[in-house]
């Protein structure tokens, strides 16, 4: 394994650090409000927000490749690790830390392996369909979670259907200062997002919340404000569990790592491609290894390539990893002199910066774009989302995954099949494969869209039978176009051969055209050549229909 440092860095200009300089400013601005807003998801102290931003993003610039990601906290591995480490310790407490700090120390553990064995394919089995319903139902998880904080509605449950019925049960009960703060907040944030972009509204607003709480002594009215938040470095320390505590985290860090892969991957492929870059995945998941590592030692959560973040980090104008260094070098200075004034942050302000990042989760525009395009897979990302809001975000991963693995299957199960049939000009056009329908009298030309293996096997057999027994005319002669043919598998070919002694005894000439390398050598090696002829398996189409040609002159 080859490591190749700071490439996300490399090549480096005058110019090109003061731009990156610049814009890792402004994105400490919009971001630092954030990963202390992602710690309400997380459940852990305010202060863990800034820890994700520090030695995470130094360690993701040193073994990554991206020069756009930005590796900090994010909200859907926040919402999982959460949700799975609810029932095990009070959130916030030390027994909690420990048990999140281990649980980046296994996700880190994980893409290491993933690393070494070049695991980053795993990314493409998660469908982009399930992976916007899998988002939307963590947007919603998250918005109905923070109802509580936003309105002053005790909630003392970490099941969605249960903070729900609480919040509406409670409506008596709001607290209408912070219901007014939070209104603020969102509409601030929403309003300035669309109109003015690139202003940092939540650092305004961050200030501002602040700056009016220690003016006009919030906490007297109800309003919860954070409390003392402890300056300094984060100090290094090994999370240290029972066996029986490490095996119930393992499914937990397999989410994370499941979703650190999938968004990860995605995420730094969208920019590369934008600006005409190279990315190695391998890299990627190794920096992200060596992030979470950072995380899990620094008293800090799980840390992923986010996708809002490092889309805003190419808004202020970043174009390498610097900005993120830069990033990083803000956190400190923030950590070392300016926690004091956190202390009188209302918890209602942080809670509705948390709510606008989950309503940025839903990606409406995509949903609605798959409806239009794809009924079928709407529906996956429809299930996929209520799984994930109402019943838990490990199923919903299970889901995702199962359901995108299912998707493909599908494809190949039941693939598109057609007969070439003349229209009235003579040309042969494509149709549905159904019983009853020629290419010409005595000839069927078949299409069987996907590669033959032991769940389809029986369905090309049969189709193919009914084809034959069902055409207007005796067929003499049945051509499969094996465009979409890579390979056959054992059962398969057993299954073919069958159908071959069959189309002997009814006097039916079987005939391949577009027969590639790789399926003629499964032919061969499967007996299949020998039992058809290779004088009728062929390369292009126009040679298999010229022998029938050729056989009736």
């Amino acid at each position: 394994m080859r490591l190749i440092f700071f490439s996300g860095l490399r090549p480096l200009n005058r110019s090109g650090i003061m731009r990156d300089a610049i814009a890792g400013v402004t994105l400490a601005a919009m971001n630092i409000p954030q990963v202390l807003g992602y710690t309400r998801i997380a459940g852990t102290p305010a202060i863990t927000g800034l820890y994700t931003a520090l030695l995470p993003l130094l360690m993701f610039a040193i073994f990554g490749s991206s020069r756009h990601l930005v590796v900090a906290a994010d909200s859907a591995t926040a919402a999982i690790f959460s949700s799975g480490l609810s029932g095990m310790a009070p959130q916030a407490s030390v027994k909690y830390m420990t048990l999140v700090c281990m649980v980046a120390l296994i996700t880190a553990a994980l893409l290491l392996l993933a690393r070494i064995f070049k695991l980053g394919f795993l990314a493409d089995f998660l469908s982009r369909t399930v992976l916007v319903g899998f988002l939307t139902g963590v947007g919603f998880q998250i918005i109905i979670a923070m109802l509580g904080e936003i309105s002053g509605i005790p909630v003392n449950t970490h099941k969605t259907i249960e903070q729900l019925q609480q919040v509406v049960d409670g409506l008596r009960q709001v607290n209408f200062p912070t219901l007014v703060i939070s209104a603020l907040v969102i509409s601030s944030i929403l309003g300035c997002r669309h109109f003015l972009p690139k202003l940092p509204i939540p650092l305004i607003v961050v200030m501002a919340g602040i700056g009016a709480s220690y003016t006009y002594h919030f906490s007297d009215y109800g309003i919860a404000v954070i409390g003392p938040v402890p300056g300094g470095l984060p100090s290094l320390n090994f999370p240290a569990v029972s066996w029986d505590e490490l095996l119930k985290l393992v499914p937990i860090a397999l989410s994370c790592f499941v979703i650190i892969i999938a968004q990860s991957a995605a995420t730094s492929r969208v920019f590369a491609v934008r600006h005409h870059e190279r990315v190695d995945e391998d890299a990627d998941i190794l920096g992200l290894a060596a992030a979470n590592t950072a995380a899990a030692l620094s008293g800090a959560f799980v840390v992923n390539g986010s996708p809002t973040q490092t889309a805003m980090a190419d808004l202020a104008g970043a174009r390498s990893q610097m900005a993120q260094l830069v990033f990083a070098g803000i956190v400190l200075l923030v950590l070392l002199f300016f926690t004091g004034p956190l202390q009188y942050l209302p918890r209602s302000v942080l809670a509705g910066i948390v709510f606008t990042i989950a309503i940025g989760l839903i990606d409406f525009k995509s949903l609605r774009d798959i409806r239009s395009e794809s009924p079928g897979e709407f529906n996956l990302a429809i299930i996929t989302a209520v799984v994930v809001a109402l019943v838990g975000l490990e199923q919903g991963i299970l889901l995702a995954v199962t359901l995108s693995l299912l998707r493909h299957v599908q494809h190949s199960y039941r693939p598109h099949t057609m007969v070439l049939t003349p229209d009235n000009s003579g040309r042969w056009l494509p149709i549905s494969a159904l019983p009853g329908i020629e290419t010409e009298p005595g000839l069927v030309v078949y299409r069987f869209g996907a590669d033959l293996f032991y769940a389809n096997d029986n369905r090309f057999a049969d189709e193919v039978r009914a084809l034959i027994e069902h055409a207007p005319t005796p067929v003499r002669w049945f051509i499969v176009d094996a465009g979409a043919m890579t390979d056959i598998d054992y059962s398969a070919a057993r299954s073919l051969l069958d159908l071959c002694v069959d189309l002997k005894r009814y006097g039916v000439t079987l005939v391949f055209g577009r027969v590639n390398t790789y399926l003629r050598a499964d032919m061969n090696r499967h007996g299949i050549t020998s039992a058809i002829g290779d004088e009728f398996i062929f390369s292009t189409l126009h040679e298999a229909i010229a022998v029938r040609q050729q056989a009736n002159t």
